[in-house]
């Protein structure tokens, strides 16, 4: 099954839907309560889609599957969730919109760690990779307590330590990308080089057959 292109549908049907939605607002002027909950709902799965499509391509271009399986897995509870209280209008239950946001927190975590593990780098830069596993990881697990089980505090280290994950998390996530294009030249580099070892052994080989030849 390719999920790339099983979440391109589904993101392209939403975002259609919502068009559609948005014109008959324009032309006829009526958006009541049916139509914002169709709106949200369509919102929520393009929302899904793109975590989605996100996961999918790590699936299918590394043939990975716990990290991706489980931020697919994360972002379809939180679309079921979040559809559910737009629909039954539960959103003040703590539990169901807690782990609504539970959910959504952490398909959004392993979504950008699967497009920061399609990135191909040398062990110049691997290091990259390792430091913004841990920090989407602790980053997430604060926001999580937080969630979960709202301490009271006057201390501001926590808040100066989010700050200062998401600074590191968005600086990696930037900076990825130039590593990966970096880390491409370096393999070529390498592999034109063994390359060339290969094709000089073989022309030894050559002229080694080709003296013995003149000497028969």
């Amino acid at each position: 099954m390719n999920l790339k292109r099983l979440f391109l549908y589904t993101l392209i049907g939403s975002v259609a839907v919502s068009a559609v939605l948005g014109i008959g607002v324009i032309l006829f002027g009526s958006f009541g309560e049916l139509e914002s909950r169709v709106l949200m709902t369509t919102f929520t799965i393009t929302l899904t889609s793109i975590l989605g499509l996100a996961c999918g391509a790590y699936y299918d271009s590394k043939n990975a599957r716990v990290l991706p399986g489980a931020g697919i897995a994360f972002s379809l509870v939180a679309a079921v969730l979040g559809i559910y209280m737009i629909w039954a209008g539960d959103g003040g239950v703590d539990a169901i919109w807690k782990s609504a946001a539970t959910a959504s927190l952490l398909a959004t975590s392993f979504a950008l760690l699967c497009l920061i593990s399609l990135a191909t780098l040398d062990k110049r830069f691997i290091w990259s990779r390792y430091l913004i596993y841990a920090a989407v990881s602790i980053l997430s697990a604060i926001l999580l307590f937080i969630l979960w089980f709202e301490p009271e505090s006057s201390s501001d280290f926590v808040g100066r330590l989010i700050g200062v994950l998401s600074i590191i998390i968005a600086a990696l996530t930037v900076v990825t990308p130039v590593f990966h294009k970096l880390s491409n030249k370096e393999t070529s580099v390498v592999e034109i080089d063994a390359e060339l070892d290969s094709l000089r052994s073989r022309i030894i080989e050559l002229e080694r057959q080709k003296a013995t030849l003149k000497n028969l």
